[in-house]
């Protein structure tokens, strides 16, 4: 069994809205969501293998206010009250309070040392681990590429922004007004080649000693999972890739608030979890998948609603 959040998104400030001015974000609630959930969770028996953080721990409201620091230690202090392993998605958010670099740095940095689980270029996030025998966590790293977080002399920056400004003629990069394919926007990332063919080789490995396979990232890459606006850029080409493999069973991504789910016609479930930080406070937004030989089970709580998820 493992433990699943998305979005907790904290700030140490009023509640807000969203950008589009009517949804409420709890931004000083969501860490006592999280420390809630993290209390359900040590009360697992038997205990839970490890804990997937999706990405969007804390909001981009601590860069302005010089709290990014202080938001994160709270984040990760409450984490830290479990006994097992967090593995932790990037997320816009976090690339708004830090660079690439000064993340590596921080407790977000879960990818193991030693080269076999990462992947050819040197800061992408993506690894994957075998919590037990026949079964693997992939975490991709779905701001790879992306303008978020790289210095703007870099040449996955000056990639990122020409593609972007392909296919978004709009001032403001953020706005997806008007575009035909309105996930081309500045808090939205995507995939480099290296680590699509390093996602290939995984699953390869994966299919060949028949484990079942469970792939996690900040952004959705299926349109029935998602809106239009917040899949990940190349999200065709992710699923190219675990559409040609046996093994994956399940995508979990966070990002849209919302949440989303959908059986994809090659039999993988992908959900996306309903973010923390537009959950009101005497409910919640987290919960627990139970593995199987044929199913996973979630057990949601709050916003998330139970579900299982044969294969």
């Amino acid at each position: 069994a493992f433990g699943v959040i998305a979005d907790i998104q904290y700030a140490e400030a009023e509640d807000g809205y969203d950008f589009s001015g009517y949804r409420r974000r709890y931004y000083r609630q969501s860490l006592q969501l999280l420390r809630d959930a993290v209390e359900a969770w040590a009360a697992e028996r038997p205990p839970l293998a490890f804990v997937l953080q999706l990405g969007d721990s804390i909001d981009g409201l601590n860069a302005r206010s010089g709290e990014a620091e202080g938001a994160l230690e709270q984040v990760l202090a409450a984490l830290g009250r479990l006994r097992v392993p967090v593995h932790h998605a990037w997320g816009n958010h976090e690339l708004y309070n830090f660079s690439r670099a000064r993340l590596a740095l921080t407790g977000l940095n879960s990818r193991p040392t030693g080269a076999t689980a990462s992947p050819p270029d040197g800061d992408c996030q993506a690894y994957h681990f075998s919590p037990t025998a026949r079964f693997r966590v992939v975490v991709l790293d779905a701001y790879d590429l992306s303008v978020l977080g790289r210095e703007p002399d870099s040449p996955r920056y000056r990639e990122s922004l020409q593609l972007l400004r392909e296919k978004n003629p709009n001032d403001n990069l953020n706005s997806p007004a008007g575009l035909e394919e309105p996930r081309f926007v500045e808090f939205n990332g995507g995939f480099s080649q290296a680590q699509l063919d390093w996602f290939n080789e995984v699953l390869k490995f994966s299919d060949e000693n028949q484990e079942k396979v469970v792939v996690m990232g900040h952004l959705p890459i299926h349109p029935d999972a998602s809106d239009r606006v917040c899949l990940a850029w190349n999200y065709e080409d992710a699923l190219s890739v675990i559409h040609s493999h046996q093994c994956v069973v399940c995508f979990l991504a966070g990002h849209l608030h919302d949440g989303g789910y959908c059986l994809d016609s090659h039999g993988v479930h992908h959900l996306t979890l309903e973010g923390v930080i537009e959950t009101p406070p005497e409910s919640n937004a987290f919960g627990t998948i139970y593995v199987y030989e044929d199913k996973m089970i979630l057990k949601g709580r709050g916003r998330i609603s139970d579900r299982v998820m044969p294969f």
